[in-house]
């Protein structure tokens, strides 16, 4: 952690220099610090460091940190792992954004919070059976569902690629993402983490979740 100014500076460089590749503003593009493992220290210190946004994969784990961020002015939590239907109040309670949301269901029970919430849509566009989201033909109706609540503002696309160490390989899977935002008038794309943030970049993204390129390899215990 006595590192994470340079590292901070390090993955906003490689943000600049990627949106530069593809003529686009770098301040167009959200950092989301991802702080899921590391303790509420953690947060505060990246908040001192200019960081307002974080992203988060537990509601349980998120409820015990909040008290200790509470009073961080201007701080946003985003929740981006897989939302159980069961914990959505305390979630709506917690978390400022969702990014996750693949289903009416899940969405209407966010709404119930009576919670302004900014509201994603996760897309699944690979053939792994693991991973979450809304097949891209469920969006027009899942769309409207969420247009349907009063509470929620929807604001874009999110997807998770299939895992690999090449930085190219979800290159297709970011352009796909870019067109169904596109399509379905999305401009907000969350797509992009610290191994492959400058192909998502380089393919709309507006949105990066960085975690180990800021606080290190994650390690439970």
């Amino acid at each position: 952690m006595e590192n994470l100014g340079e590292r901070l500076a390090a993955v906003r460089d490689r943000i600049a220099r990627a949106a530069d590749r593809v003529h686009r503003d770098p301040a167009s593009i959200l950092l989301l610090a991802v702080t899921k493992v590391f303790p509420a220290s953690a947060i505060r210190e990246a908040y001192q460091l200019g960081l307002r946004d974080f992203g988060e994969n537990y509601v349980q784990e998120f409820d015990s940190k909040a008290p200790a961020v509470a009073d961080l002015a201007g701080a946003r939590f985003h929740f981006i792992g897989h939302l159980q239907s069961n914990k959505t109040r305390r979630a709506a309670e917690l978390f400022h954004a969702f990014q996750t949301v693949d289903s009416a269901k899940v969405a209407r029970r966010l709404d119930e919070a009576a919670r302004p919430l900014d509201i994603m849509l996760e897309v699944r566009l690979s053939v792994e059976d693991a991973k979450n989201g809304a097949d891209p033909a469920e969006l027009p109706e899942l769309i409207a569902a969420v247009r349907q609540c009063p509470n929620l503002r929807l604001t874009g696309l999110m997807t998770m690629p299939p895992w690999s160490e090449n930085p190219e390989a979800p290159r297709q899977i970011f352009r796909r993402l870019r067109e169904l935002g596109e399509l379905h008038g999305l401009p907000q794309l969350s797509m992009g983490m610290s191994h492959d943030l400058e192909t998502a970049v380089e393919e709309g993204s507006t949105c990066v979740r960085i975690g180990t390129a800021l606080f290190g390899k994650r390690t439970k215990g």
